[in-house]
């Protein structure tokens, strides 16, 4: 199934920051709102389910005999028809 990019930011930030948009992004989650997106002129609101499926990943990227880059991804989803499915362990982050 092809991809289409509805939002896209990348940007160096502070720990700070960062967490200062997780911490908007689960208000909102808890509270029952959309999550609006906004960079220049570009903007996109989503209005997850109740229960969309919850992904985490930890990722470390490069070349075999090169630098690496480490990373973390938090990504929710959802079917656009808005039924949702699977569970899947238990997730601890501490």
């Amino acid at each position: 199934m092809p991809e289409e990019v509805l939002f896209e930011s990348e940007s160096d930030r502070s720990r700070e920051e960062i967490a200062t948009y997780l911490r908007t992004i689960a208000d909102n989650l808890e509270s029952g709102k959309g999550i609006t997106l906004k960079a220049g002129g570009d903007e996109v609101t989503l209005d997850p389910p109740s229960r969309p499926t919850f992904e985490v990943k930890a990722e470390r990227e490069g070349a075999t005999d090169g630098p690496k880059e480490l990373s973390v991804e938090f990504e929710l989803e959802w079917p656009e028809d808005g039924d949702t499915a699977s569970e899947s362990g238990e997730l601890e982050i501490e």
